[in-house]
């Protein structure tokens, strides 16, 4: 073979790896509302950046007569979002339907060990049928193989699933096991057994959108954290998300030089809390008055509303925002909302993000569902990650901060580092009401004009103890502040705790009460 005749070769395999499937499995994917894996790639990543690694592995089953496209079935490599390196797999459906080989863990473990030596996030783009059945237990190894990689690099690197197409049976527990989950409505589901299975076994019916689609695990199940309108901005949302995120654990998030002033004052905010404890209101309304530019990058807005979590900005710099939302079950916590901010919580901790806590919470949610859920064991999660974090923590009580939801909520008493309450804030055991109903039981029920009495009381408990003068008076609120001062406030004391230094008794891991 001459020189230019292998030139020539070296051209063919790289156009026919280029066509995957081939021209029409890739219309059939168009006509269903999906890009190809090669497609997405050059989207989500800077154009031009994109080195791919292993386009000419081929399977090994040699069993049944098996497809060889080059490639495998999952386009992989690194490239640049931003400007800062990602390693980056995408799995191709027009090859044999994206199913899983031994070969092509291969090269999805290859691109997550280099992640994890060279500290960059891994993204991976689902989109696959399956375990390849023709390969039997090697199919299944692989995705052990690719599972055990997720686990030990928790923590360490950042890792995003992106839900383009089906992710079915134990190919679902790659995308749980890392740290955020994309679903694109109406094209994409997650689920551990399908529709059919599910009818077999408990006669249920139910499609499978319903069972898997993106809302159903961005409302019902909390598996996913986003839920887009269509490909582009799911991949839109992934850029938008590692801006937020350092490259991995050794590092701070990336600093954004801000325009906002740090000096701002927020007359308005004086006037969005309601003095009246039961009126509710969007907390959402004091984040975006505080952080930078009004932006906050909400996560799981549509699970769990009675927290809310997101990313924002203080200063240019990356802080994660825990808060209880009045305007949903009156900001209680409860099973959901519990596990929800406890797994934000602990990825911010993870990868060196300051938190931001907002506070107004009556407590937790009262009920059998709630008890017999575990709403114990589940409560004590978000406790866990607050108190087990060591990054900056600033919390900020806009109001109500009653029994064992105020120790939960990132208190002094749990290492916070900064505390600050409003005046309107009420920090008790209980409610003024439920207090005076409990203390004064006996001189309620002699007086002769109970109403007036209690009345009295109630105003009495709340001036003394329903404040946040008590707490400041014993340390537990460094400082009283007025709404308004909120964002010079907050941007001081995380400039100040910029160097801040904690850590943990040495240890193998905690025992998270899962």
């Amino acid at each position: 073979m001459s020189l230019q005749e292998k030139f020539d070769l070296l051209r063919k395999k790289n156009a026919l790896a280029m066509e995957g499937g081939g021209k029409k499995r890739i219309e059939t994917q168009h006509a269903q509302g999906k890009l190809t894996a090669r497609e997405r790639i050059e989207l989500l990543l800077d154009p031009n950046s994109f080195v791919e690694l292993d386009r000419f592995v081929q399977h090994r089953c040699v069993d049944f007569e098996v497809e060889k496209i080059l490639g495998d079935g999952v386009v992989t490599g690194y490239g640049k979002i931003g400007g800062r390196l990602v390693y980056i797999f995408a799995q191709d459906f027009t090859c044999i339907g994206g199913s899983l080989s031994e070969t092509y863990a291969i090269k999805i473990c290859k691109i997550m060990d280099h992640a994890a030596r060279n500290g960059a996030p891994v993204i991976g783009l689902n989109d696959s049928g399956g375990a390849r059945i023709q390969e039997g237990v090697q199919s299944l190894a692989g995705y052990a193989d690719i599972f055990l990689r997720n686990t030990i690099y928790s923590g360490v690197i950042p890792q995003i699933s992106a839900i383009m197409g089906p992710c079915a049976g134990g190919a679902v527990y790659s995308p749980a096991i890392t740290d955020f989950i994309l679903m694109v409505k109406n094209t994409s589901y997650m689920f551990v057994t399908g529709p059919d299975v599910i009818k077999t076994v408990t006669h249920e019916e139910v499609t499978k959108e319903n069972l898997g689609g993106a809302m159903s695990h961005n409302e019902r199940s909390g598996v996913a954290h986003f839920a887009a309108e269509d490909e582009k901005e799911c991949l839109h949302l992934i850029r938008e998300l590692l801006s937020f995120l350092p490259q991995n654990n050794m590092e701070d998030p990336p600093v954004v030089a801000p325009k906002d002033s740090p000096d701002r004052r927020e007359e308005s905010l004086n006037h969005i809390v309601p003095d009246i404890p039961t009126k509710p209101y969007d907390i959402r309304d004091v984040i975006k008055k505080v952080v930078d530019d009004g932006y906050f990058f909400e996560i799981q807005e549509h699970f769990a509303r009675n927290i809310v979590i997101g990313f924002s900005r203080m200063n240019g710099r990356p802080v994660g925002i825990t808060a209880n939302q009045p305007a949903v079950l009156a900001g209680c916590l409860d099973i959901a909302s519990s596990i929800k901010g406890a797994r934000f919580v602990r990825f911010c901790d993870a990868f060196n993000i300051p938190l931001l806590t907002f506070v107004d919470v009556p407590g937790f949610l009262p009920g059998t569902a709630q008890e017999y859920g575990g709403i114990i064991k589940h409560g004590a999660k978000l406790l866990y990650a607050f108190a087990e974090a060591t990054v900056p923590k600033v919390t900020v009580i806009t109001r109500k901060a009653y029994g064992g939801a105020y120790d939960v909520m990132a208190s002094k008493h749990i290492r916070a580092d900064v505390n600050y309450a409003y005046p309107t804030a009420e920090i008790a055991v209980m409610g003024p009401d439920g207090a005076v109903n409990i203390i004064f039981r006996k001189e309620l029920l002699k007086s002769s004009n109970p109403e007036k009495t209690k009345a009295e009381l109630v105003a009495d408990y709340r001036a003394r103890f329903a404040s946040p003068y008590k707490a400041a008076e014993l340390g537990y609120i460094d400082e009283v502040i007025m709404p308004e001062e909120t964002r010079p406030k907050v941007i001081s004391a995380l400039e100040m705790l910029a160097n801040k230094r904690d850590s943990n008794p040495p240890r193998k891991h905690g025992n998270i009460p899962l």
